[in-house]
């Protein structure tokens, strides 16, 4: 198969900022990806990199090529998604690119800015995503749904559509946790039932208490109040 010259100038340049100091620890962090496909470029260069690539009018060969052989080629397809203007363009290359998603870290530094203003028709996705029985789909799906939709466009149904998730999945069951430890930070008198009558696995139970108690937004009284909420296996 003929080399991509676009590709093959990404992965020279990635070899170029390489720091395997950096690798051994994400080798460590990142326990789902094949340490033989993690080079060991940090974030800032990453972004850069990005930022640079997405000027390029060839840039669509290289999101083309799927799936990317190496853990920085996700990153720098996660972060030129992020950056794109054209909500349309970005949905359309998001939903091909989510199925080869493997790891943590890519799903979570994905966040398109210009989701903001294009909530209503994000709302419709985020609900086929987190029905997908894709791991990193359903997690990227929870993260979107506890980006955007916590604030002043909350609605008590969001949270009903996480705790009605049931996976055996570490990756989805954390982010399940996580939104719901967000969700108490910023609407605390309306997510608080789903901790009270249990509505959640008993592993993500205890977890989102852990992760409340843990917060700085959630007050002494209602960290008091939360652990009494815990349940012994």
């Amino acid at each position: 198969m003929a080399k991509e010259p676009l590709t093959e100038e990404i992965r020279k340049r990635l070899y170029e900022d390489q720091d395997e100091k950096y690798r051994d620890m994400q080798l460590r962090t990142i326990p789902s990806v094949a340490p033989e496909t993690i080079i060991g470029v940090r974030t800032p260069e990453l972004r850069s990199l990005a930022k640079e690539l997405a000027k390029r009018e060839d840039i669509g060969t290289f999101l083309a090529k799927l799936p990317h052989g190496f853990f920085e080629e996700n990153q720098l397809h996660a972060f030129i998604l992020s950056g794109m203007k054209d909500y349309g363009t970005c949905m359309e290359e998001l939903n091909r690119f989510l199925p080869f998603v493997d790891n943590w870290a890519t799903c979570d530094q994905m966040s398109p800015k210009i989701f903001k203003k294009h909530r209503s028709e994000l709302l419709k996705e985020i609900r086929i995503w987190i029905r997908s029985g894709d791991t990193y789909t359903i997690r990227f799906g929870v993260g979107m749904l506890m980006e955007h939709f916590l604030d002043e466009d909350f609605d008590p149904r969001y949270p009903e559509m996480v705790a009605k998730l049931r996976s055996s999945e570490y990756y989805v069951n954390m982010m399940i946790a996580w939104y719901f430890a967000t969700a108490l930070a910023k609407q605390y008198d309306a997510v608080l039932p789903y901790i009270e009558e249990r509505k959640l696995d008993v592993w993500t139970h205890n977890k989102t208490i852990q992760k409340a108690v843990e917060s700085y937004r959630i007050t002494e009284e209602q960290k008091t109040y939360l652990r009494t909420l815990r349940v012994k296996k």
